[in-house]
């Protein structure tokens, strides 16, 4: 191990005949965040979601710290305690307090005390700003305090690394930035983030990785500052045209 956390290695999806992705390689280590970029359609998402395991992999491996955690022996709730997903649909229980959502998965999960997991709850609600809503419902709160909330519950798990799945594509213009400000804070203390993003600006001032995908593999990965300034591919130059106006 050379200090990677997590490595995908030749991973392939098909649903049916459908082929999703193809010989996906790439590597994550501690502190890395990497946004994963590319038009709809292109895998971004299922990628996302196959690193989580809510997919199956038809082929290839995801090694999580020299495992590979595709295989039967793997506790799926366990691995998603340290690598934990925020949703595009926030994916919060309807029912339940804003509080009690950072504190369900704490005490099921980790099988902490209710008292340890209000008193950790408490600090990541306070640190997304969400801590005078904790007995709202989602219902009373906007898209982008539910995105907040929903950051603050995959924090409370005290993941190794946090996947985003088009965190701000749900919510208003208005309350995109807030919550790129919380991704922004969580990036500058070190926190291991993939993020799937249409969000230029912050692929290529905040990650310090890139990955562009195309039509079910990856076109085009490294430095943000060089993918974004000069791509070697012309379909990378085709996707990032269209942004370099705004």
């Amino acid at each position: 191990m050379s200090g990677e956390i997590l490595e995908i290695r030749h991973l392939s999806k098909a649903f049916g005949s459908h082929v999703v992705l193809r010989d996906i390689d790439f590597t994550v280590r501690p502190g890395d965040v990497t946004s994963i970029i590319g038009a709809s359609g292109s895998g971004k998402s299922t990628l996302l979601r196959c690193i989580n395991l809510l997919e199956t992999p038809t082929s290839g491996e995801i090694v999580f710290h020299g495992k590979d955690v595709t295989g039967k022996d793997v506790k799926e709730t366990e691995y998603r305690s340290k690598v934990g997903m925020v949703f595009q649909s926030f994916n919060l229980f309807n029912n339940m307090t804003v509080l009690d959502n950072c504190m369900v998965g704490q005490v099921k999960v980790l099988k902490k005390s209710k008292e340890e997991a209000r008193e950790n709850a408490m600090k990541y609600l306070d640190r997304v700003g969400m801590a005078p809503y904790i007995k709202a419902k989602p219902r009373q709160i906007s898209g982008g305090q539910k995105q907040r909330v929903a950051i603050a519950r995959a924090l409370a798990m005290e993941p190794e690394v946090l996947l985003f799945d088009e965190p701000t594509s749900a919510l208003d213009p208005e309350m995109v930035g807030e919550v790129l400000e919380v991704m922004r804070g969580l990036a500058d203390d070190g926190m291991t983030m993939l993020v799937v993003t249409h969000e230029m600006a912050f692929a290529r001032d905040v990650s310090n990785s890139v990955v562009f995908m195309s039509d079910g593999v990856i076109c085009e990965q490294g430095d943000p500052k060089e993918v974004f300034a000069n791509p070697k591919q012309q379909r990378t130059r085709e996707f990032l045209a269209r942004f370099s106006k705004g």
